[in-house]
């Protein structure tokens, strides 16, 4: 049976840090649609270009454009068994077009989908997200105010320059959250209908919040 995870929450919640966990341990891919989406940014491409314009404001980028995207990473091989699902769907129309997607993807193929929802107060996340940087190199994430660097300024693990993105600021941040509560907060309800939303902790350390969640997946796993 092939392993489904999605992981939804609020921006800086954690997710991601989870996700490159999570997907190393148990192989799966962690499908990254904040990192698709801009890597098609920097392309220059018209698409790349119009999702900036939401991006930069906080914005939800058009379904239409990010289901594309979705679907075309899902149907490499390397997503035969399973993936990891990071940013992806964000409303609950980007929740219903992937129900078409999966459809597609799956091909018949028995599999289960569990949504895993990080839970922590909006307070919590400003504070995150004002002190997150990121390597320009290899993508690595750091917290300026949690995490004890010896160099603020370079990469722990390649020596890259670490930089914050252009919206990870308090206004925008606000912005996003608005965005998140308004369109994305409905989720939860659609997920917890289906019987397959699960709740973390995301107040908790990065070490304890994996604890759970790893266990989650193995009673899933093994049920």
């Amino acid at each position: 049976m092939k392993q489904e995870y999605i992981f939804i929450g609020p921006p800086g919640s954690g997710k991601g840090t989870q996700t490159k966990m999570l997907s190393k341990d148990y192989n799966l891919p962690h499908i990254d649609t904040g990192s698709l989406l801009r890597e098609e940014v920097a392309s220059g491409s018209d698409e790349g270009k119009l999702a900036n314009s939401y991006m930069e404001k906080g914005q939800l980028v058009p379904i239409e454009l990010v289901s594309k995207i979705i679907k075309n990473r899902l149907l490499k091989q390397d997503c035969n068994n399973g993936f990891i699902l990071d940013g992806y769907p964000r409303s609950l129309e980007q929740a219903y077009a992937l129900d078409e997607i999966l459809k597609e993807v799956n091909n018949n193929c028995e599999f289960v989908l569990k949504v895993f929802y990080f839970e922590v107060s909006q307070d919590k996340l400003v504070e995150r997200l004002v002190n997150r940087r990121s390597c320009s190199v290899c993508g690595a994430i750091y917290n300026l105010k949690t995490m004890k660097l010896k160099d603020t300024e370079k990469c722990e693990k390649c020596g890259g320059k670490l930089i914050r993105r252009d919206d990870d600021t308090e206004e925008v941040a606000v912005k996003r959250f608005e965005t998140y509560f308004n369109q994305t907060a409905p989720l939860i309800e659609l997920y917890d209908k289906r019987n397959c939303l699960i709740k973390l902790d995301a107040s908790l350390p990065i070490e304890e919040i994996y604890k759970n969640l790893t266990g989650e997946i193995k009673e899933y796993v093994h049920s």
